[in-house]
């Protein structure tokens, strides 16, 4: 029986979807204006084995995860500056084409990791007109009022507002991330359409609306594509333990003042990466993209690590910790290749049947965590001990294998990959095409043909030797 920790409640519960045997999932995607780092890797591969799992529990999925490709501000304030036209400003490029690059850079680092894609990844701009039409429809109910060309959602008026994430009220204005702004009418109240003129400059990126030339709010965006996309009513909404406040909170507040509904049944929250015990942020130099972490390490070494951690849960990023994940990766990948090429006697023996007790167990035990609001932790623990036992058995005690056994193994083999996603490449890994001692990203084929010309080169001159003129030829090759 699957049960799901929702923020909501603060408390795990049984998993009932809204329509029996399908899941509806929205999950807050990438502000397109940088490149991918180890955090949002975290955050994309806990929903990646989330996702997973419960399509092995045989849910029809649907999942959305967007874009947010305008509207997301630097200060978290209504009245700062958006991150895509100051990062576009930067690099001295039109802020659609750096959206567009960052989109397939997302894309390169989504394959990499083996998540898979989502069934919809909208852009925030591709629903404007939308948008539009929710805004007038909250200033219609008297949610929301204009002022100057911007138009803001009124709190106060909604009587739930801080339902999701419950916190005094002055450790919350300490931590808010919402600037006081002259045009509001009250603290908490935050924008859902911005002026596209703000102190003689102009939004790049803006559209004509009722009130004047302007750009949607950040929070708006998520309500309408996951509404659009998935209907006024949700199973379960994702995101960074960071957007529990605001951008959660007021997604809610927006969404159901609009339908009258309730938005999610189930909110779901991730944990952070930490370097070295501490935050990553820029401003302490221990930021690392994905696309540079994987040139030390394989792509499925990074996915081990960053799942190997509750998601609920920080992980600590360090290189002791990194090389660990790299360890416990080539062991399990040695030992599977090894059984793998190893042959198979066909009659039972004792030694074959504990191990297949020991699959049996440890397939059950894995399935227990998972259900258990998707303890990976534990399910991976389980994976790491039964290989070793294997190891123990058939390696250090000179077992012969039986074919039973093979199979059993290869058939539990296959679940971890259909949950976790670990072994994209495991038919080539089986054949020991890949050296994993080898660090960095899968692509050896420069390496490959070196050692095969040094090869080439050996054997000719081994039988060339009395040829002079032909040995100083293949001497130079």
């Amino acid at each position: 029986m699957l049960k799901i920790y929702n923020t909501m409640s603060r408390k795990k519960e049984i998993f009932t979807p809204l329509e029996e045997g399908k899941v509806k999932i929205y999950t807050c995607g990438q502000t397109v204006y940088d490149d991918v780092h180890i955090g949002n890797a975290k955050t994309y591969s806990s929903w990646d084995v989330i996702i997973r799992y419960l399509r092995y529990k045989g849910y029809d999925v649907f999942h959305v995860q967007n874009f947010t490709d305008v509207g997301h501000l630097t200060d978290d304030a209504d009245q700062g500056e958006d991150k895509i036209e100051k990062k576009a400003k930067e690099r001295k490029i039109n802020p659609w084409e750096l959206v567009d690059k960052q989109i397939q850079e997302y894309w390169q680092v989504v394959d990499d990791l083996n998540l898979l894609r989502p069934n919809i990844t909208p852009r925030a701009t591709s629903l404007i007109p939308e948008m539009i039409q929710l805004i007038q429809i909250l200033i219609d109910k008297g949610y929301a009022y204009e002022v100057q060309g911007n138009v803001y959602y009124e709190t106060l008026k909604f009587k739930d507002y801080g339902k999701l994430a419950k916190i005094k009220l002055d450790e919350e204005q300490a931590k808010a991330r919402v600037a006081k702004d002259p045009l509001k009418r009250n603290y908490y109240d935050f924008a859902l359409w911005l002026n596209a003129q703000k102190e003689g400059k102009l939004h790049v990126m803006r559209w004509n609306s009722p009130w004047g030339e302007g750009y949607p709010g950040w929070h708006l965006e998520c309500s309408i594509m996951a509404m659009t996309f998935l209907g006024e009513t949700i199973d379960i909404h994702g995101g960074g333990q960071d957007l529990k406040f605001p951008h959660h909170r007021n997604e809610i507040s927006q969404s159901e003042a609009y339908t009258g509904k309730p938005f999610a049944n189930y909110f779901m929250h991730n944990g952070f990466v930490n370097v070295d015990n501490e935050k990553m942020s820029k401003s302490l130099g221990n930021f690392f993209l994905v696309s540079d972490v994987a040139k030390e390490y394989d792509p499925m070494v990074i996915r081990l690590f960053l799942i190997s951690t509750h998601y609920r849960k920080s992980v600590n990023y360090s290189l002791d910790n990194m090389d660990q994940a790299k360890k416990n990766y080539t062991k399990l990948i040695n030992a599977i290749q090894k059984i793998h090429n190893a042959p198979a006697i066909e009659h039972d023996t004792n030694a074959m049947n504990e191990l297949i007790s020991k699959i049996n167990r440890a397939e059950s035990n894995l399935i227990n965590a998972m259900d258990d609001d998707f303890n990976t932790p534990v399910a991976i623990a389980e994976i790491m001990v039964l290989f070793r036992e294997i190891n123990r058995i058939v390696f250090e005690e000179d077992n012969k294998i039986n074919r039973v056994f093979k199979e059993r193994l290869f058939k539990f083999i296959e679940l971890i990959d259909q949950i976790f996603g670990l072994f994209p490449n495991i038919e080539n890994q089986l054949v020991g095409q890949l050296d994993l001692s080898i660090a960095g990203s899968f692509d050896k084929r420069g390496k490959l043909i070196e050692d095969l010309l040094e090869i080439i080169k050996n054997v000719l001159e081994e039988r060339l030797t009395g040829m002079q003129s032909d040995l100083k030829f293949f001497q130079t090759f």
